[in-house]
């Protein structure tokens, strides 16, 4: 038998290690899990916001698990929005408001968040990253960079340009800006959304894992329905229950101003933005069906996990505010969120308390990454879905903060009123103002609590027991020991300033 000539084995086995590397090396990146988030706008919990979701709610969430204690760290778009990305409560992100002025995809934002934004990480663990819809409210503006603008982290970008819109909006493709009218079957946005991910599905690599970011228009404003839907709910009410129509008489300032009972051009208004926010919704739920479907094509769904949820919640006539967020009371910030995912048992309905900034950790914790190099202020929930995957607790109580914004002049929409005071619509009804700023600490472990200060003149202080009074209807601050409001202030005076691992940490 002849041997191999001198140096033939010498010089295949490198070859041949080598090509073992590479299979090992493909694998092990092939094996990760792939994760997509869903994430609606300004879409509630409290107020049936999910109740036209049926096919989003039996696909993800029966087989998975709903959230029945997600809530945001801040009422509002772009700050909450911030908060997903950076995994970080507004006081660390320090993005307060809407506008470019308040930080807003500001250039300070773009130089000290976004490189240190969650899916930075994901493209490192060498993640295709795969976004479409909208970003945050100011991008794409002039003062915001403009289109070219593209956040690190992402090897698709298709993000709206601005807020939400359905129609006649334009969008930053890749850095290129481009611009869509009014056609249902090429503009409308939620069906592009869903477009867009089919076609990301197909063209991308099966070597690495996926991660897509999926942002529809709905619900907000202008609650542009498909044509399909537009006579969608027409017997459709907002609900009459629970604090809708009652006079904010023991509350902050603001919340005593509306006209109680309301008028009824007010609850004509709201009854049909409550409508056409649910028509919105319809399409939302045709994206997640179809999507799945397209995952179990490729055949990638039992190896994906989803996560659906909303940027913060809202009302419709409760306290006799006609429609909005920004306020600090359940309607507003409590969020859906169902998850379905390798490890995650089906039907369950978790009560562990979560919030919008631990969902960057929770993505990273399921992409393998080494959550103590990441400065978030979050924590990963894997743990309390998949507890045959890790280890890990609930945390004791948690933060929620709004800074409040006005006009410097009149809002326009009701000039008699003054400035310091912002969206004064329907009937001169506003929902915020500069002083409309205020902390507030949350418990559900032990105690089902709230308290929160406002920074105003009257240093005004409001707290709920959520046990006895789930609707907030009567503030308890002068009822309650004051060893309690010493206790619960001395918690907010913690969360305020805390900053990563402190934030977890607070006992």
């Amino acid at each position: 038998m002849r041997s191999s000539p001198p140096g033939q084995w010498s010089c295949g086995c490198p070859l041949k290690l080598l090509v073992l590397f590479f299979f090992f090396f493909t694998c092990a990146f092939s094996s990760k899990n792939n994760i997509i988030l869903i994430l609606t706008d300004d879409q509630d919990e409290q107020m049936g916001g999910m109740t036209p979701m049926k096919k989003t709610r039996e696909l993800i969430g029966d087989a998975g698990a709903t959230f029945s204690n997600a809530f945001t760290s801040t009422p509002l778009c772009c700050p909450s929005r911030s908060s997903f990305l950076s995994g970080r409560y507004p006081h660390n992100h320090l993005v307060h408001n809407n506008s470019v002025e308040g930080n807003c995809s500001s250039a300070a934002w773009q130089k000290t968040a976004e490189p240190f934004a969650f899916p930075v990480y994901l493209n490192k663990m060498r993640y295709q990253t795969f976004y479409c819809g909208k970003y945050l409210n100011q991008y794409g503006s002039k003062d915001a960079g403009g289109v070219a603008h593209v956040p690190p982290g992402w090897d698709q970008w298709h993000a709206l340009v601005g807020n939400s819109k359905y129609y006649n909006y334009t969008l930053s493709v890749n850095g290129k800006e481009e611009k869509h009218g009014d056609s249902y079957e090429k503009d409308y946005l939620t069906d592009l959304v869903l477009n867009r991910s089919l076609h990301f599905l197909e063209e991308r690599s099966p070597s690495h894992p996926f991660f897509m970011m999926l942002c529809p228009p709905a619900p907000h404003s202008p609650w542009t329905a498909a044509p399909q839907y537009s006579g969608s709910f027409s017997g459709v009410k907002a609900p009459r229950n629970g604090s809708f129509n009652k006079p904010g008489t023991d509350k902050h300032w603001l919340l005593r101003q509306p006209a109680n009972p309301m008028p009824n051009s007010s609850i004509d208004y709201l009854d049909n933005a409550f409508r056409r926010r649910w028509q919105t919704l319809l399409s939302v739920d045709d994206l997640v069906e179809r999507l799945l479907k397209k995952l179990d094509s490729v055949k990638e769904l039992d190896n994906t996990y989803i996560f659906y949820t909303s940027d913060h919640g809202y009302h419709t006539g409760q306290f006799s505010l006609p429609i909005d967020k920004r306020q600090l009371y359940e309607f507003d910030i409590r969020i859906p969120l169902l998850v379905r995912g390798p490890g995650i048992k089906a039907k369950q309905t978790l009560q562990s308390p979560v919030l919008n900034i631990d969902l960057p950790m929770t993505i990273l914790d399921i992409a393998g990454v080494n959550l103590s190099t990441v400065n978030m202020d979050g924590q990963s929930f894997l743990p309390q879905m998949a507890p045959s995957l890790r280890n890990g607790t609930e945390r004791p109580f948690f933060l929620v903060e709004y800074t409040g914004e006005g006009y410097s002049s009149q809002d326009p929409s009701c000039p008699k009123l003054g400035p310091g005071l912002a969206e004064c619509f329907p009937d001169c009804v506003c929902e915020d103002a500069f002083n409309n700023t205020y902390a507030c600490v949350r418990t559900l472990k032990g105690a089902n609590l709230q308290y929160c200060e406002f920074a105003d003149n009257e240093a005004f202080v409001e707290m709920y027991n959520l046990t006895a009074d789930p609707h907030q209807l009567e503030n308890i601050v002068k009822k309650v020991d004051p060893s309690l409001l010493q206790i619960m202030n001395q918690r907010l005076i913690k969360l305020q300033s805390c900053a990563g691992d402190t934030c977890r940490n607070i006992r």
